[in-house]
This record gives C-alpha cells, structure tokens and sequence, in this order.
C-alpha cells in the first residue's frame, strides 16, 4: 500500500503538510505515530528553534520526518508603506489599536538553515518557491535527505524533475496556504487533475483538496505515488490554528487566494479584510513584508474571538475536514484508502 514513502520508513502514503501557524512537533509527533511523514514548517524557525522542535519530534515518535523550507528571495523592506497603511488606517481606529513590533519574517533557507539539517538530519527536506543553490542542495543531499521541490504547473513539475529532486509535490489549486509559484511573473494557479497528467520522470506526491481515504484511492489510482494532506489536519487537536479559525472548521465557508496576508498569493477562507478590500491589492508590501502591519490587528481580533484579519489558510474541501486527533485522522485515512481498494 505504501510503495514509494515505505523506502523512508512510512507505514501510510501520506506526507502530513508543513503548515507555519497550524503545524509543530505535536502534530508532527501524532501524525507520525500514525504511519504518516511528519513535517516542520521550518521558514520562521531560526537554526536554534528548529534543532530544538527536532529534537521534541525525535523524542515523541518513530518514523521519517520532512523539513520544509521557503527558497523566496528576500527584498529590501519597502521605503514607503504610505498607500497601505492608509488602507488599514480605519480598521486600527475601529479597533482601538496601534501599529506594533513586527512578527518574525519567513525567511529564506541559507546556510545557517542548512547546518542546521545537516544536523538533524532529517529523512525529507522539502522545499517552497523553486530550490536553494546548487551548493546548498548538495549539503542537503549529504546530509542523507530525500529533496521534495513543490510545483503549481506542469513546466514547474519538468523544471524539478530535470534537476534530479527525489519527488516532486504537486500542489494543485485546491491546496490551501501559499501557492509555492516560482516560474513565470504570475500566479496560475492550475487543478490537481492537470498535474497528475504530466508525465515526469520521479515520483509525484500530490496535494490540494484530498480530505479522505477514497480520495487518495483516486489520486493514486491516476498517477501519483504518494499525497502530501494540510486542510485534513486543520480540525486536529494538535493543530495551534486559533479559536475563531477552528470554529469555521467543517462549515460550508467560500476560500479565495489572497495576497493580503503576506504579499503573496495563498489561499485561505475568505474573511472581513478580504471582502471588504478584495483579496488581491497592489498596495500589500512584498512577500514576506505584508504581514508586519496586520499583525496587532490580528492579535485584538483573536483575542476576541475573530478571525477578522487573520490568514485562515485552508483548501477547497475545508468544509469535509474531520475533528480527531492526527494520529487517529492517519489510521482512519488508511483504512479508507484499503475499503476503497477493495
């Protein structure tokens, strides 16, 4: 049943996804113990953090672990966020609130990341918005890690593949979070059933509205050779996703792809900022700056129990997630996936 993750110790073929905001070592720990590929969102993490949460993993539960990095280029911080702060400057006076410290940015991997893996040496590193340099990408490989390049279109699919990435994750536009677009000046988000169509010459794990057994029965049935789930795992009860997030859980809500969260286009359940601004605006300052500014309206908002101005990044099927523990979501998963089969 497992074939391609079973050469890294997997008992399911299922990589549960590196989700910043949602995911950790608890999730990781549980999804493991189930049989799946844990995964640490790793983008926020300094080199101390994440060997700190490897180790918590390493310690909670047996099985291969993926490390997930971002490979954006960071700019220089905008000289002028006049035009957007003017677009949130009603809402800070709604709310009685003042522009704060800015949260920690995602960060691009780089050799300090990169000792870190060598490190932890981890079964998977996989990797968000194209690959690190050729020198890096050895280290990595050195370490004794698989290589997982994400691809949102066919010729990011090719583009990985020829550069000899152990398995490429098809990231369809049903997936929830930050399209990992890379080639090309836009976002073109394409379907999950388009990926799985381009023939490639390693194996293809794909993502993006896959909530239960039978869907990964039919996402292996038409090519793929493993999936990689985030939205399935919002609603367990190892998730850090807040309050207001979890409530919208399991219910009949519209998601969008928005770049007003970050500056970069993910998607996410649409929410006030969203409908009142439109979920795409020129004035965001550019990934990863476009969160600095939300972030002391985020926090009044969560602490009374809204979701106003928060990212609630989740895919088309959010209204299909289950409420369990990882561990058990896993389990169940596979015995659904083996009913399917039969």
């Amino acid at each position: 049943m497992v074939g391609f993750l079973e050469t890294i110790g997997a008992r399911a073929p299922i990589i549960q996804a590196p989700m910043a905001g949602a995911g950790g070592p608890g999730l990781a720990i549980a999804a493991m113990r189930g049989g799946a590929v844990g995964s640490l969102p790793c983008a926020l993490l300094t080199p101390e953090q994440l060997a700190a949460q490897v180790a918590e993993v390493r310690a909670g539960a047996a099985g291969p672990l993926n490390l997930n990095f971002f490979c954006h280029h960071l700019p220089d911080p905008a000289p002028d966020e006049s035009a957007w702060r003017a677009l949130l400057a009603p809402y800070y006076a709604g709310e009685g609130v003042a522009p704060g410290t800015a949260p920690p940015l995602r960060r691009p991997f780089d050799a300090a990341l990169c000792a870190a893996v060598e490190a932890a040496r981890p079964e998977v590193v996989s990797f968000h918005f194209g690959l690190p340099d050729e020198a890096l990408l050895a280290r990595v490989r050195s370490a004794g890690a698989l290589v997982f390049g994400n691809a949102t279109t066919r010729a990011e699919m090719r583009w990985l593949a020829e550069r000899g990435v152990d398995a490429v994750i098809g990231q369809g536009t049903e997936a929830g979070g930050h399209a990992g677009w890379f080639l090309g000046d836009a976002h073109a988000p394409v379907p999950l059933a388009e990926l799985l169509a381009e023939k490639i010459a390693v194996p293809l794990i794909a993502a993006g509205g896959i909530t239960d057994g039978a869907d990964i029965a039919r996402t292996l049935a038409a090519g793929a050779s493993a999936v990689q789930l985030g939205t399935a795992f919002l609603a367990a009860e190892e998730s850090s996703i807040s309050a207001p997030f979890r409530a919208l859980l399991g219910t009949e809500v519209t998601t969008q792809f928005t770049n007003l969260f970050s500056g970069r286009e993910a998607q996410g359940i649409r929410n006030r900022l969203m409908r009142e601004l439109g979920p795409i605006r020129t004035e965001v300052p550019a990934f990863p700056y476009g969160s600095n500014a939300l972030a002391p309206l985020r926090a009044h908002a969560e602490a009374d129990g809204r979701g106003d101005y928060s990212p609630l990044w989740a895919g088309t099927n959010v209204a299909r997630v289950r409420a369990m523990g990882a561990e058990a979501l896993v389990r169940r998963l596979v015995e659904e996936l083996r009913a399917a089969r039969r």
